[in-house]
């Protein structure tokens, strides 16, 4: 890949990152419910899934799941967990202590890879972006498509970053008022009710 095909790519992505959508509006509602912490850790979970999608370009298996039953199969059950946890953000109660402590990282890292790795609209989004800056005349195919995909994590990695810490930011204040805390779980739920009907329809 030449320098010029580089750096159109890093700039096409951190203008993807930037742009307001699922992932990162999923970071900084997360981050202000329980943390700049969680949401960070929230972020690494995400990228990880994005490593999948990047395999999975790198290996040609993508160009199954959009003709066979795995596709449905995939956005059946990430609208579903995306479902479950709406259900979570709508019955939580607001706290007094630190919200951070109320889901473990483990827990937290799982959220961001079910919700990066079962979204089949990523995968077909991966599959036609990459492609785009690998040379036509490539031998290494698999190994330039990785390299992109892990640049574009990378990248994804420090932007969401900066959305947790601002998001973290607004989770100091709400800790003092149990009333926001009950409307942003409300809102939370809504963004992941949102989330469950993008990704069937």
């Amino acid at each position: 890949m030449s320098v010029e095909a580089l750096s159109l790519f890093i700039l096409a992505s951190i203008a993807l990152d930037l742009a307001p959508g699922p992932d990162n509006v999923f970071v900084l509602t997360q981050s202000a419910l329980h943390g700049k912490k969680a949401g960070v850790i929230v972020t690494l979970g995400l990228c990880t899934g994005l490593i999948f999608h990047t395999t999975l370009v790198a290996l040609g298996v993508t160009v199954i799941l959009q003709s066979s039953w795995a596709f449905s199969a995939l956005k059946l059950f990430g609208a579903g967990y995306f479902l479950y946890l709406a259900y979570q953000a709508y019955s939580a109660k607001p706290v007094t202590t630190d919200a951070s402590l109320t889901l473990s990282h483990f827990a937290l890292y799982q959220r961001g890879i079910i919700m990066s790795s079962t979204n089949p609209k990523l995968l077909l989004f991966f599959l036609a972006f990459l492609p785009q800056f690998i040379p036509a005349d490539s031998s290494s195919y698999a190994a330039d498509a990785f390299i992109l995909g892990v640049l574009f994590a990378v990248i994804a990695l420090c932007i969401f970053i900066g959305i947790a810490y601002m998001g973290g930011a607004l989770q100091q204040r709400l800790k003092s008022s149990p009333h926001i805390q009950l409307m942003l779980n409300r809102m939370a739920a809504f963004v992941f009710v949102l989330l469950a009907l993008n990704l069937l329809f």
